[in-house]
């Protein structure tokens, strides 16, 4: 009876990993849509940020778009 429930808890387990690693991997590709649109963000607050162009709420500068900023 012990082994019959030590089987059945490491199929439970294997079952479960399994599935979790099936979302990662459909998380990690994402969907590309979301990937493309853009963000933008306030350059004197940068933790002001928005999903379409406008201006600070805080200081009234316009946003501007997060991959329009050179990276150095």
């Amino acid at each position: 009876m012990k082994k019959l429930l030590t089987i059945l808890a490491l199929v439970a387990l294997i079952f479960t990993v399994t599935a979790c690693q099936n979302n990662s991997r459909a998380a990690a590709g994402g969907n590309t849509e979301t990937k493309k649109k853009a963000k933008y963000y306030c350059t004197m607050h940068p933790s002001i940020t928005s999903d379409e162009p406008g201006t600070c709420p805080k200081c009234g500068m316009k946003l501007v778009e997060w991959d329009s900023v050179d990276k150095k």
